[in-house]
């Protein structure tokens, strides 16, 4: 049986998560190792969260967040986010992870082809990586 990644997508319900939706109802294919989660905002993603994510079975974890981070809904979420997702890399580096394994990305709603093409390269990334910690399931 050949590995396939895990990939948990933190979505913003506004931007990338609505991208998401979109991509679907275009049929667009990106890789169904992405398991999406949708949430009000980037800005209540916390450090815990992504590393539960990692701890929980994740080989990447990509979060997606409204098209520029000034045009959060919630105004600074994509701040939080952006500084949020710099420490954690910063962590992930020192207990010997892959930093490039922890991705953000700014996508608006109607952008649901960048969402399936990021999605994609994430994808790839992370089987070039191969599995977190070098297992195999």
């Amino acid at each position: 049986m050949s590995w396939r990644p895990k990939v948990v997508a933190f979505l913003c319900r506004w931007c990338a998560g609505s991208a998401a939706e979109t991509a679907g109802v275009m049929r667009l294919r990106y890789d169904p190792s992405i398991v999406p989660v949708i949430v009000p905002c980037t800005g209540r993603v916390s450090p815990s969260m992504i590393v539960s994510a990692f701890l929980n079975g994740a080989d990447g974890v990509l979060i997606g967040g409204c098209h520029t981070p000034n045009d959060c809904h919630y105004v600074s979420g994509n701040f939080k986010a952006f500084k949020r997702v710099h420490l954690v890399k910063k962590l992930l580096q020192q207990v010997g992870i892959e930093p490039e394994r922890l991705r953000l990305e700014w996508i608006s709603a109607t952008e649901a082809p960048k969402l399936a093409r990021v999605a994609n390269e994430f994808v790839d990334e992370i089987r070039r990586l191969g599995p977190l910690g070098g297992r195999r399931a």
